[in-house]
C-alpha cells in the first residue's frame, strides 16, 4: 500500500470536517477529485476506510488507523519544513564546539551567553572531550567550529582569526622569581609547573619557551580547573602561565604577580575553524564577530 502525505491529510481533514464537501475547501480541491482520491486510497487498502451511511461522515476501524498514523506524522513533517524553513533563513543550525585551548572557557562562556540571546533556535553544545582528535572531527562534520592556537592547512577547513594574546607568567607574589622583570625559559629549570591536563605540545609555555629552549621543569603538576591553579600558585606550590585574560583580575590581586614571558613576551592568535563553506551562515558569522570582541573586552585591566 502506497500512502503519500496528502492520504493523511486527506484522512485527517474529512475527520474534522465530518463530509466531503467541507473536507474539499479546506484541501482547496474539488469534491469531485476528493472522491477519486478516497476511492484510490481504498482501493490500495482494500477495504472501506469510512463507514458512509453515517452522517456526519465517520472513520471505519481502517480510517482510525489511518488517522492515528496522520495524527502523529503530519506534526512531525509540519516541524521538519519549519525547521528547514529556518535553515534557510539562517536563522537554525547546529553549533558543536571542540576546543584544543583548556583556558578558553574563561572567554567562550561570555561569548555564548551573548551568542544565544541572538540565535536560541541554534543547538550549541561544546565538546572538551574531543581535544585530541578535534580538526579530524571538523572536517568530519561531527563538530563546526575548532578553538585552536595553532592553525593547519586543511583542505575545506578556514582558520579564522579571532585575536592576539599573551601567555603570561604567574607566581605568588612572595615567590623569589617575583623580584624579576621578566621570565626566560631557564627560570623554570627549578620550578613546579602547574598546567592544565593536555598535551604539552597544546601549551604555550613548552611549545613556544621550554621546548624551544631545551629546559625541563623541576616537575609538572596537572589541574583541570584555572581557580585551583591560581590556589596553588598562591599557596607556593608551584608557578604557572595562562592566557593574559584569565589573570585580568589577578593583576590587581596584592597575593600574585605576572610577568612577561622574555623580555619582548610573546603573543599568540586564537583561531576558529570552521567548514570554509559555512562561514557564511548569518549565525556562524556572528558567533565569529562575538569571538573577536568579547574576549578582547576580557583583556583589558579591571
Amino acid at each position: 500500500m502506497h500512502v503519500e502525505l496528502r492520504h493523511l491529510r486527506t484522512i485527517k481533514a474529512i475527520h474534522e470536517a465530518g463530509g466531503l464537501a467541507r473536507a474539499a475547501e479546506i484541501l482547496n480541491i474539488t469534491q469531485s477529485a476528493l472522491s477519486h482520491q478516497v476511492k484510490g486510497l481504498e482501493d490500495q487498502a482494500g477495504m472501506e476506510l469510512f463507514a458512509r451511511r453515517s452522517k456526519p461522515l465517520k472513520l471505519s476501524a481502517a480510517g482510525l488507523r489511518m488517522l492515528r498514523t496522520a495524527e502523529r506524522v503530519l506534526p512531525e513533517m509540519a516541524a521538519l519544513e519549519e525547521e528547514f524553513r529556518g535553515l534557510r533563513a539562517g536563522k537554525t543550525g547546529r553549533l558543536h564546539i571542540a576546543i584544543e585551548c583548556h583556558a578558553c572557557f574563561e572567554w567562550l562562556f561570555p561569548v555564548l551567553e551573548e551568542f544565544r540571546k541572538a540565535w536560541p533556535d541554534v543547538d550549541v553544545d561544546i565538546r572538551p572531550g574531543l581535544a585530541f582528535d578535534a580538526l579530524p572531527a571538523l572536517w568530519k562534520e561531527e563538530v563546526d567550529v575548532v578553538i585552536s592556537s595553532d592553525p593547519e592547512a586543511i583542505e575545506g577547513v578556514t582558520f579564522n582569526p579571532l585575536f592576539d594574546y599573551s601567555p603570561v607568567f604567574v607566581a605568588a607574589a612572595r615567590h623569589p622569581l617575583a623580584e624579576r622583570p621578566f621570565i626566560s625559559a631557564e627560570d623554570f629549570r627549578d620550578q613546579i609547573l602547574i598546567t592544565y591536563p593536555v598535551a604539552r605540545s597544546k601549551l604555550d609555555v613548552f611549545s613556544q619557551l621550554l621546548m624551544p629552549g631545551r629546559v625541563e621543569p623541576l616537575g609538572i603538576r596537572q589541574v583541570e580547573l584555572t581557580a585551583v591553579i591560581l590556589l596553588l600558585v598562591a599557596s607556593m606550590r608551584g608557578v604557572a602561565v595562562l592566557p593574559d585574560w584569565v589573570v585580568r583580575d589577578v593583576r590587581s590581586n596584592a597575593d600574585f604577580v605576572t610577568r612577561p614571558l622574555t623580555e619582548t613576551g610573546l603573543t599568540r592568535r586564537l583561531y576558529a575553524a570552521t567548514r570554509s563553506d559555512e562561514i557564511e551562515r548569518p549565525y556562524m558569522a556572528h558567533f565569529l564577530k562575538l569571538g573577536r570582541e568579547i574576549p578582547v573586552k576580557l583583556q583589558r585591566p579591571a
